[in-house]
């Protein structure tokens, strides 16, 4: 088996290292048309990425440009136009670079001087600019669009953001005179955006751009027209460090500490209503816990009257059964008895049949004598004595039966004769 050569490490080309440091969004092209004294055409500033010097006469249109990529990356009311110039502040204004303003001139009674301009309010404005990022092979479009509404009024505007190549020659023109119309048809194309404030777009551009705040805004506000730093202390102070704000923060500090401390007074507050409401807690808890024990005491002592009268029931099933127990013996005993009784019975007649066989009638009559032979006695014994005390009558009773003692009465003589002693 081959083995196969070793492979080298080479050192990236040209093309690419020249990619890697030129990475980030660098001004591509930047085009201007009706803008100053650059009148009725596009023009095109073209430095290509690197960095570029604008030289010329007085008055050729070197600040007119530099005002123009301030513009349109500046918001206006930070924008002092003709700066690069040393010019006064009041010199140029947005609506002179619009209107295109380039000399001033008297009229024929000598009154104040009066602004010549190029165009008219039916004219209108763009600056556009074109970044791109070689490193990431990325390309972003801004642009500005300025018109007015009347001769004397301030210009109107709105800003595009695009990721795509845009000119003004292509994509801003050939709409007429409305510019109603030049907003519909950027509307239209893919990945373009419209703002009608810089806020927005400044926000929008600048992440696309990857810059963190407005500040880098304001430093190259502050260095395109620069000529001369007299205190590169203080400029760096002013221009390339965020001020701080001592004096709010301050305020911010004790409204921060007033907050603290509110917060402190109310946790401790809160600690101290904890404290005082967790007895009651524990009340409320006992106490529910008491309704329970309350409420199940009521369910069993309603229960009472129900256990009870299944107990009664119960007792009384077997006092039924006990009762039911001693009726069948009682039963029982009364066949029995009854099976006595019967046997008595028989038995009872039977001596009866044989009293009366054998003399069992003579006792009845001699108990019959002597009922009636008592009966004659005394009525003898009333006749001889006269009137008596009345005695109770005899209690005869049933026949046969004697209660009181009669007299004895003479035996008769026996056989011989003779009375016995």
């Amino acid at each position: 088996m081959n083995d196969s050569p070793p492979l080298d490490r080479q050192a990236p080309s040209p093309e690419v290292a020249d990619a890697a440091e030129r990475a980030g969004f660098r001004l591509h092209h930047f085009e201007v048309f009706n803008w100053g004294t650059f009148h009725e055409r596009v023009w095109r500033l073209h430095p290509g990425g690197d960095s570029i010097l604008l030289t010329g006469d007085i008055g050729s249109g070197k600040s007119t440009l530099v005002d123009a990529i301030t513009t349109l990356l500046v918001p206006a009311q930070k924008i002092s136009y003709n700066k690069a110039a040393g010019a006064d502040a009041r010199e140029r204004s947005l609506r002179t670079y619009v209107m295109g303003h380039y000399k001033s001139e008297r009229g024929d009674s000598g009154m104040a001087a009066r602004a010549v301009a190029l165009r008219d309010h039916n004219s209108y404005s763009v600056l556009l600019g074109v970044f791109h990022n070689e490193g990431f092979d990325q390309t972003v479009t801004l642009a500005q669009v300025f018109w007015l509404k009347d001769a004397r009024g301030q210009s109107e505007r709105f800003y595009v953001v695009a990721d795509s190549l845009l000119s003004i020659a292509e994509h801003f023109a050939g709409f007429g005179s409305d510019i109603g119309q030049l907003r519909k048809r950027l509307r239209a194309m893919p990945g373009v955006i419209l703002h009608d404030t810089f806020p927005p777009y400044g926000a929008d551009f600048r992440r696309r751009f990857g810059i963190a705040g407005e500040q880098a805004m304001d430093l190259f506000h502050q260095t395109v027209s620069m000529k001369s730093v007299g205190n590169l202390t203080d400029f760096v102070r002013d221009h390339m460090l965020e001020a701080f704000p001592v004096e709010t923060r301050i305020a911010a500090l004790i409204a921060h500490f007033d907050d603290l401390n509110r917060a402190h007074e109310a946790v401790l507050k809160a600690k101290l209503q904890i404290d005082q409401l967790t007895p009651l807690s524990d009340d409320c808890d006992r106490h529910q816990l008491l309704q329970q024990q309350v409420e199940q005491l009521r369910g069993c002592r309603d229960m009472l009257r129900t256990w009870f009268a299944h107990l009664k029931g119960e007792l009384f099933e077997k006092r039924v059964d006990l009762l039911q127990a001693e009726l069948d013996h009682l039963a029982n005993r009364l066949v029995r008895l009854q099976q006595e009784r019967r046997g008595q019975a028989q038995r009872r007649d039977e001596i009866t049949h044989a009293i009366a066989a054998n003399g069992g009638n003579r006792i009845e009559q001699i108990k019959a004598d002597i009922v009636r032979l008592q009966d004659v006695k005394d009525e003898r014994a009333r006749q001889r004595c006269g009137p008596v005390r009345h005695q109770p009558p005899l209690d005869r009773g049933r026949p046969g039966q004697l209660h009181r003692p009669a007299r004895r009465l003479p035996e008769p003589p026996d056989r011989s004769g003779r009375q016995p002693a």
